[in-house]
């Protein structure tokens, strides 16, 4: 089956399904799937239950798909994302994104666990994505471009929406909830960095690091997303001093920032 094919057939499937249909997307990174209160819950599929859909495999992601309501707004919430890493292609890799696309999906909203590089800042805080570096190697875009998804050649002059980016100040603010902003730079994974490698990636400006969310931004607005990034940041790589970490360790940091991450995305759903 063609690729465009498989990713109609899982939008007309969800089509039949969700109603009514959601018009703000959110991508929830490793570790971060307890934001979803059960009390806003209206649907829940497992991803394999979805006609074509990948399924997820990488630890702290529930391959679930959420259908939930939260102050008045319809929300799919994917509960487990794809990673080059697994052995998924770019196609697979953004193939939540471009379903939520075709159903509507104007504002796209993605968090990730991140490692950061700026050594100002601390582990268990949050940042607001700026600006990406893709060092991943590939793009959701090679290959043919379908015409009625967006342009041969998108611009990416300004991926994350200024206007959304200062709406997640402003709630931040509110809250009194500390929120760094940042250049966030995804590699393929999955071994972590070494040192000489984060003194590369941090000479290129990159503010935090991780495994996902760019390939996700470059299709979002090649369908033209309204998007904004947040990253939790799990462990702090300084290269004169690199300390061993683990997933475990990271996931268990992820878990202790949802927190944050709730409470912010609770408020800015709100305003929204």
């Amino acid at each position: 089956m063609m690729q465009k094919q498989k990713i109609c057939k899982s939008y007309e499937w969800l089509l039949k399904n969700i109603s009514p249909t959601p018009s703000i997307a959110l991508i929830l990174g490793s570790g971060l799937g307890d934001f979803i209160d059960p009390t806003n819950v209206k649907q829940v599929f497992n991803y394999q239950d979805i006609p074509e859909f990948p399924v997820s495999t990488a630890p702290g992601h529930a391959g679930k798909l959420f259908h939930i309501n939260l102050h008045g707004k319809n929300i799919l919430v994917f509960s487990g994302r794809f990673h080059l890493y697994e052995g998924y292609s770019p196609f697979e890799v953004v193939y939540g994104v471009r379903v939520a696309g075709l159903m509507g999906v104007k504002t796209l909203i993605l968090t990730n666990a991140a490692g950061a590089l700026n050594p100002l800042f601390k582990a268990g805080e949050l940042m607001l994505i700026t600006d990406h570096i893709n060092f991943s190697g590939e793009n959701p875009l090679i290959g043919e471009n379908w015409d009625d998804f967006g342009p041969r050649f998108p611009d990416m002059s300004q991926v994350y929406s200024q206007t959304l980016q200062e709406l997640a100040e402003k709630v931040a603010l509110d809250i009194s909830l500390p929120l760094y902003k940042g250049i966030y730079i995804q590699i393929k994974g999955p071994s972590l960095e070494t040192p000489a490698e984060t003194r590369v990636f941090r000479l290129l400006g990159a503010d935090a690091i991780g495994m996902s969310t760019v390939l996700e931004a470059i299709a979002a607005k090649h369908m033209g997303m309204n998007i904004v990034g947040i990253s939790c940041l799990t462990n702090k790589n300084l290269p004169d001093c690199m300390s061993p970490t683990s997933e475990e360790e990271i996931l268990n940091m992820a878990r202790k920032t949802n927190k944050k991450l709730k409470l912010f995305l609770d408020n800015f759903i709100q305003n929204l």
